[in-house]
């Protein structure tokens, strides 16, 4: 490695020493000593204020900061020129009103930006690193994050009705994301957003425009064409769309597997203090609080699973056991017997009168029992694929069992005769312990299996 070495004359240092001590003349001295900052190579070094030393040590804002806040000044920009075309090109009362919102919070968005930028001595316009005047600088705009490009903004000017409010939803949705885009990068970058002001204002902006963006979805599902878009929610009374095909029928589960106390399988319900005071500031608005649900998912108790077909019969399986139907000549099925038999997936296929039936949930019992089965290690627990007689399919007969280490979460039928149905299985839950079914096997992958069950 070669070390330039700078070596100063008498003279030399005499010259610095004295040009430092002009520079420090009128500079507060901090304990009766300068506050020097050093200079880049080659240049000269400068004695700071105690205030100068002080904000640059304690910073509390970045460049990024400065950039974040110019940027979104244009941003905003653009978005209230966007929501200043609605009047005249659209009647859509929920596009006006969007507008109107968008407008107010972009413009006093823009304002706090201005303001934040102006006290801390900073530009409030972007510095472009385009040449070229203004025609480069908004050139450069539309690449920001979600920005419209100059021929969008033209076209929707030149839009009307129905075809501009399709767009504006677009191109705003779009240019929201943006925004929220934005914020992440900021706070993906070390040390911005430090400001508490600056990182609550932040998270304000990607607040408000996630809010915006889901309404803006909403409405731009009810211009779509596709029939699906507009489709009412509802439990039994859903809204139906449908192409190309045609509905035989439509029918609930039967008796017996649904929980009536919760017939939809919905998440559990929110019930506290704080939902009660919703639905009593709701009340006193009078509209009906919406109910808040848990983000634990609701028990598949009693979820559907496989379909099997067999001549005119179908058996649906269930998490609760199974269902059979003899369908008619208009394909209609109608209900034949309700088999009840816990144990979780409920996969099923048919060879000739043999039922299977894939078993998974350690609250499965070999005797099809609804009380379930308690502890690690339990001789009384099923989990592997169960075998049923169907020969009277209004009084099916389990007439055989295989246990595997880790259940059946499905299985295929890869061969049959009428001596022998061979098997595909695979089991995806926990291993079983050795003292509960002897050859279970510590493995990190999925259980998979061929084997063959004897028709007797």
């Amino acid at each position: 490695m070669n070390i330039d070495r700078v070596s100063l004359s008498s003279a030399g240092m005499k010259a610095a020493v004295a040009a430092l001590m002009v520079s420090s003349s009128t500079a507060a001295f901090a304990q009766g000593v300068p506050i020097v900052k050093p200079g880049a190579p080659g240049e000269r070094n400068t004695v700071l204020t105690v205030e100068q030393a002080s904000q640059l040590a304690g910073a509390t804002y970045t460049p990024a900061d400065v950039d974040f806040m110019q940027g979104m000044i244009v941003h905003h920009q653009q978005a209230v020129e966007m929501a200043a075309l609605v009047d005249g090109l659209t009647n859509n009362e929920d596009i006006v009103a969007l507008a109107g919102r968008i407008n107010a919070s972009q413009k006093d968005e823009i304002d706090f930006m201005a303001g934040w930028l102006t006290d801390r001595g900073e530009p409030v316009a972007m510095q472009m690193a385009h040449h070229g005047g203004d025609h480069s600088m908004h050139h450069g705009h539309h690449e920001m994050m979600g920005m419209a490009t100059p021929a969008q903004m033209a076209e929707l000017a030149a839009s009307s009705g129905t075809a501009f409010d399709r767009l504006f939803l677009q191109l705003m949705i779009r240019h929201h994301a943006g925004a929220i885009d934005m914020v992440d990068d900021l706070h993906s970058q070390p040390g911005a957003a430090y400001e508490p002001v600056m990182f609550e204002f932040t998270n304000d902006v990607a607040g408000d425009q996630k809010t915006e963006v889901e309404r803006m979805n909403e409405l731009l599902a009810g211009l779509s064409d596709d029939p699906r878009a507009t489709l009412a929610a509802g439990f039994r009374d859903a809204g139906e769309a449908i192409s190309n095909l045609r509905l035989v029928t439509a029918m609930p589960k039967p008796a017996g597997f649904f929980d009536p106390a919760n017939p939809a399988g919905l998440q559990p319900r929110i019930e506290d203090d704080d939902e009660e005071d919703a639905n009593q500031d709701s009340a006193d608005d009078g509209e009906e609080a919406e109910p808040r649900f848990s983000s634990r998912s609701s028990p598949l108790d009693f979820a559907n699973t496989d379909i099997a077909f067999s001549g005119n019969m179908m058996v649906a399986g269930n998490y609760h056991g199974f269902n059979a139907y003899e369908l008619g000549e208009d394909g209609v099925p109608t209900l034949v017997s309700s088999i009840v038999c816990p144990g979780g997936q409920g996969d099923v296929s048919i060879v000739g009168d043999i039922l299977v039936m894939s078993v998974q949930d350690s609250r499965a019992r070999l005797d099809c029992g609804l009380e379930g089965v308690q502890g690690d290690v339990n001789e009384e627990r099923f989990r592997g694929v169960r075998v049923f007689d169907i020969s009277d399919i209004r009084n099916p007969v389990q007439v055989g069992q295989v246990q595997t280490c880790r259940g059946s979460h499905t299985h295929s039928i890869v061969d049959a005769n009428d001596e022998r149905i061979v098997l595909y299985n695979s089991g995806t839950s926990y291993v079983r312990d050795d003292e509960e079914l002897e050859g279970c096997f510590n493995s990190a992958g999925d259980e998979t299996a061929l084997f063959s069950i004897d028709v007797i």
